[in-house]
């Protein structure tokens, strides 16, 4: 594996890459120094910091106002974090976004290697780049410390296994991610897990597997072209200003909110999508799919529009993709160790929470331990019924 990705090592999760980030976390977040992240981060990264007293400095990325989804992040808002900030001990990153928008990693990465910061990168859904010329260029190759992979996501290994490189030149010690997976990993490992990652990447690496992620690439390509020929449907893809991995199909369609079309499309057409946001679904196309799939996929969302279904109310109140920039009162682990009461969410309103709220997928935080609620968040918590928060004296 580390051979393949031209890396120093590789080493094999079986608690995905969540575990991966984690321990990430821990060998480069230090109690009271500061680490910048993206706030499209992952649920695991907060974990990790959770488990450290590093201090997040926030990033916020790109708004897609039209989609209704995160973006890329702009490097020269990492120049500025990190100008303004002593003793940042690494940058953190996930490129690709869940619906496929790709950063400028390789200006990031140069912008790191001059303030001598670690670069890491959750490339989880970024794990195919390596094997087409077709799709973006990995992180590993453009001057990233550490990346995780999800190779179970749209690799083809098992569900729960995921993968962790550490670059060649990198300015994170391989003995300390070693030793910082050894205490959060079973020491009695799934063979089953861990043959299943080999498989995926001789299948990957093979001139078969290569074809079939070709194949899962222009079936993409088709499908895009095809619906945004359709009246009232819309594809996310680089016509839009934005750099996208190719195998990922985020689709709108007037009038009607993702999570409408996500069930329209699994009631009436058996059709089961990857996930759904506030504006629109995301499909992907993936080694295992076959054309006709694709095509059946795009005449479901055809029939979709020429019907013109009205919205259901009910399905519009809860929002699923949080965008707030945070009011931070102190670090996740001050607020996590706290003493803590439960109160409704509808009274949480100026409290500080020391939960991480998430809808996995994609698993970005609404809310992270140490943060104050405020009535903007109140519409994507309609779920709960109570929340934790920091104990009132």
């Amino acid at each position: 594996m580390a051979e393949l990705y031209g890396v120093q090592k590789s080493f094999f999760l079986i608690n995905g890459s969540s575990v991966g980030n984690m321990a990430l976390a821990l060998t480069a977040a230090k109690e009271n120094k500061k680490i910048i992240i993206g706030r499209n981060c992952h649920r695991s990264v907060i974990g990790g910091l959770t488990f450290t007293g590093a201090n997040p400095v926030w990033v916020i990325p790109q708004w897609l106002d039209k989609w209704g989804i995160w973006g890329q992040v702009n490097p020269d808002e990492i120049k500025k974090l990190l100008d303004e900030n002593n003793e940042i001990s690494a940058v953190w990153i996930t490129n690709p976004t869940y619906e496929g928008v790709v950063s400028d990693i390789e200006k990031i990465a140069s912008i790191c290697k001059a303030g001598n910061v670690s670069l890491i990168v959750d490339e989880a859904h970024g794990c195919l780049w390596k094997f087409s010329d077709k799709l973006p260029v990995s992180a590993l190759e453009c001057g990233a410390d550490a990346v995780v992979h999800s190779l179970h996501k749209t690799g083809g290994s098992f569900s729960q296994s995921s993968v962790l490189h550490i670059a060649k030149d990198s300015r994170i010690n391989p003995d300390e991610i070693e030793a910082n997976l050894g205490m959060l990993q079973s020491t009695s490992p799934s063979y089953t897990l861990l043959a299943s990652l080999d498989a995926a990447r001789a299948y990957l690496s093979s001139l078969y597997g290569k074809q079939r992620l070709n194949y899962a690439i222009k079936n993409a390509e088709a499908v895009r072209e095809i619906l945004n020929g359709t009246e009232g449907v819309h594809c996310l893809s680089t016509d839009n200003g934005v750099n996208i991995d190719n195998t990922k199909i985020y689709i709108t369609v007037e009038g009607l909110s993702g999570k409408r079309l996500q069930s329209l499309l699994e009631i009436e057409y058996n059709i089961e999508i990857e996930s759904a946001t506030d504006e629109g679904i995301l499909a992907l196309s993936n080694i295992g799919n076959m054309p006709e799939e694709l095509y059946y996929f795009c005449e479901s969302i055809q029939n979709i529009a020429e019907k013109k279904y009205l919205d259901i109310t009910h399905l519009e109140k809860t929002k699923y993709m949080p965008f707030h920039v945070p009011q931070i009162v102190c670090t996740p682990r001050n607020a996590y160790v706290s003493a803590k009461e439960e109160v409704k969410t509808e009274n949480s309103v100026g409290m500080v929470s020391v939960e991480v709220i998430a809808v996995c997928p994609p698993g970005i935080p609404v809310l992270v331990p140490g943060e104050m609620i405020t009535e903007k968040h109140l519409p994507y918590l309609t779920h709960r019924k109570v929340i934790q928060v920091i104990k009132r004296k």
